[in-house]
């Protein structure tokens, strides 16, 4: 395995999340140095323990944990997966003007300490408090960035490889746009092995018809709704995902992938945070690749950026 860059990672919520993306990072050794923060210092404390007694038998890392912001110094990437869940009765506008509040709040915090740090936001709804932690941090577009739709294009691979009986790190398939109702899967782009859909599907007995991709694209959409309905809340897949982002930065692999970013332009949107096929190096964002999309998905990613202009309008940016 290659060794890990000397760099420092600060993890603020040690809530499933954030202690499953400490657990992913932990096994993998892809770092040398975490910090977890917490509300509940005694929380982050146990969850450090924890991970401390399986260090012999992962690799060797610093490991610290509390309720202090300055454990975000000398942070290279900080992750935040703080925030409040939606309550009963609570509108989505309830939940963003909540996570708004705390997003605010934890980023100033995070810069009394750490002035230029590369910041992750995870807090829902993701691609909003992307753009508070933007506007509120004043840092640079290309380093406030989101997990994005990473997750939901991992699940459409998944899902397509399930579909064509095949691995699913042969398929190239990416959902942009929201984190959320009105993403979209890119149909037009989906290869396997470096062969269009079209052309594959000519060679395979599994149809893929309309129905077939609407009903993939559906669960898609609809996989975080059903996991939270079974087990009560997503973890693992999202841990796994935020290592993947986080990896492409520290080794600045310029992977591809579809984070959420400022859109500065890209299809003529402006002024909003979304995903977007994005290559990712030691600085964050490195650039967009904004090809030609079918009209139609250029169509609902406008309406998709609609969508969280409209959300963000709303808290008053």
């Amino acid at each position: 395995m290659m060794e890990p860059p000397r760099s420092r990672v600060a993890i603020i919520g040690a809530g499933n999340v954030g202690a499953s993306l400490a657990y992913a990072l932990t096994i993998k050794g892809a770092v040398r140095e975490l910090a977890l923060i917490n509300r509940s210092a005694e929380k982050a404390e146990g969850e450090v323990m924890d991970l401390g007694h399986a260090m012999a038998m992962s690799y060797p890392m610093q490991i610290d944990g509390g309720d202090s912001y300055e454990l975000c110094a000398g942070a290279d990437i900080v992750v935040v997966t703080a925030g409040a869940a939606q309550g009963p009765g609570d509108t989505r506008l309830d939940l963003s003007r909540k996570n708004a509040a705390i997003v605010k709040d934890i980023v100033h915090r995070i810069l009394e300490h750490n002035p230029n740090p590369i910041i992750i936001m995870v807090t829902n709804p993701v691609d909003v408090m992307t753009y508070v932690a933007l506007k509120e941090s004043g840092l640079p577009p290309e380093r406030v960035i989101s997990s994005g739709t990473v997750l939901d294009s991992a699940r459409f691979r998944y899902l397509m490889a399930q579909h064509c009986r095949l691995d699913p790190r042969n398929l190239h398939c990416h959902v942009i746009g929201e984190h959320g109702d009105s993403e979209l899967a890119l149909w037009s782009r989906v290869n396997i092995a470096g062969v269009s859909l079209a052309d594959f599907c000519t060679t395979c007995d599994r149809k893929c018809g309309k129905v077939d991709r609407e009903n993939i694209e559906r669960q898609v959409r609809e996989s975080a709704y059903e996991i939270i309905d079974r087990k009560g809340s997503t973890a693992y897949g999202i841990g796994l995902a935020l290592v993947r982002i986080i990896r492409s930065i520290q080794r600045d692999e310029e992977s591809v992938l579809t984070v959420s970013s400022l859109v500065q332009g890209s299809y003529g949107i402006e002024h909003v945070c979304l995903s977007l096929p994005s290559i990712l190096g030691s600085t964050g964002v490195e650039g967009v690749l904004d090809a030609p999309l079918a009209p139609e998905e250029e169509d609902a990613l406008k309406r998709s950026a609609a969508v969280l202009r409209e959300q963000i309008e709303q808290l008053g940016y």
